[in-house]
C-alpha cells in the first residue's frame, strides 16, 4: 500500500459517521422522508445502514434487479440488508420494462445498458413523489469524478451524502458500521449487462483510482508527481486524468445560453 493510500485510508470514521447523519437530518426537513436504491453493493448499504439507523420511520428501500443480468446474490445481499435493518422497500424487477424499450429500439448493449440506470431512476423519482421523499443518491467520490455512473441515471439525486468519500473510503465506513465483509469485499458492479465489474471496464482497480484522483483534486499535483509519490504506472494516472476531465458535464448543471 503505498503512503497517498494510507493518506486516503486514516481517517476518523466515527465522525465522518455524524457528519452524514447530520447532512441527513438537516435535509429530512425539506420532505416526509428519504427513498434510495438498494443493489447490494457497498455504497447503497452504507445508505441503508445510516438510514436505518436515525430515520427508519421515513426510510424506502427500492431493490431494483433486471432479473436478466443482475447477479442473483445481489439481489440476496440487498433483501438480507433490509430484513436486517428492519426497513421498508418494495422489491422490482425491471426485466418486463426494460424489455419493452428494448423491443422497440435498436440495439445497443451499452445504451440499453445505461437505459437499465435510467429506469431505475425513474421508479425512484416515482417513489420520491409518491411519497414526498427526497431521492439519496449513492455516489461516491471516486466514480463521481471520474464520472462512472450514468447521467439522469444511476446520477440522478437529490442529496449525495456519501460523494465526499472515496470507494475505499467507503469500505472503511463499512467496517465500521459492521456491514458483513462480503459486501465490503465484493467486486463493485453498477450491473448494467451481464458480467458487468466496474474494475473490469475501467481497467483499474480502486486503490489505484482513489491515490490518482487524491493526488488531482486533493493534493493539486502535476500528473509526473503524482507517478513519483504513487508508483502507478502512467498510463493508468492518464486515463484517470482524461476521465476526470472529459466527465466533467456530468458533474455540472446543462449549459446554459
Amino acid at each position: 500500500m503505498n503512503n497517498i493510500l494510507n493518506e486516503i485510508l486514516n481517517q476518523d470514521y466515527e465522525k465522518i459517521y455524524q457528519s452524514i447523519e447530520s447532512f441527513l437530518r438537516q435535509q429530512s426537513s425539506k420532505a416526509n422522508g428519504f427513498v434510495f436504491g438498494l443493489s447490494g453493493g457497498i455504497d447503497s448499504a452504507v445508505i441503508a445502514q445510516i438510514c436505518a439507523r436515525s430515520f427508519k420511520d421515513r426510510s424506502l428501500a427500492l431493490i431494483m434487479p433486471d432479473s436478466k443480468v443482475s447477479p442473483k446474490e445481489e439481489t440476496e445481499d440487498a433483501l438480507h440488508l433490509v430484513d436486517m435493518l428492519g426497513l421498508e422497500y418494495k422489491l422490482v424487477d425491471i426485466s418486463m420494462i426494460h424489455s419493452q424499450f428494448a423491443n422497440i429500439l435498436e440495439p445497443d448493449e451499452k445504451s440499453l445498458g445505461n437505459l437499465r440506470a435510467r429506469i431505475r431512476a425513474n421508479i425512484l423519482y416515482y417513489y420520491s413523489n409518491l411519497k414526498d421523499y427526497l431521492v439519496v443518491g449513492s455516489s461516491d467520490k471516486s466514480e463521481f469524478l471520474i464520472g462512472y455512473f450514468t447521467k439522469f441515471g444511476d446520477g440522478s439525486a437529490d442529496i449525495l451524502p456519501i460523494v465526499s468519500l472515496y470507494k475505499t473510503q467507503i469500505r472503511e465506513l463499512g467496517k465500521h458500521l459492521k456491514i458483513k465483509e462480503s459486501i465490503i469485499t465484493k467486486k463493485s458492479s453498477p450491473h448494467l449487462w451481464k458480467g458487468h465489474v466496474a474494475e473490469e471496464e475501467i481497467g483499474i482497480t480502486y486503490e489505484e483510482i482513489d491515490s490518482i484522483l487524491y493526488c488531482i483534486e486533493d493534493k493539486k499535483l502535476a500528473l509526473e508527481d503524482i507517478q513519483k509519490v504513487t508508483q502507478i504506472d502512467k498510463g493508468k494516472i492518464e486515463k484517470i486524468y482524461h476521465l476526470y476531465k472529459k466527465n466533467e458535464h456530468k458533474r455540472i448543471m446543462p449549459t446554459r445560453l
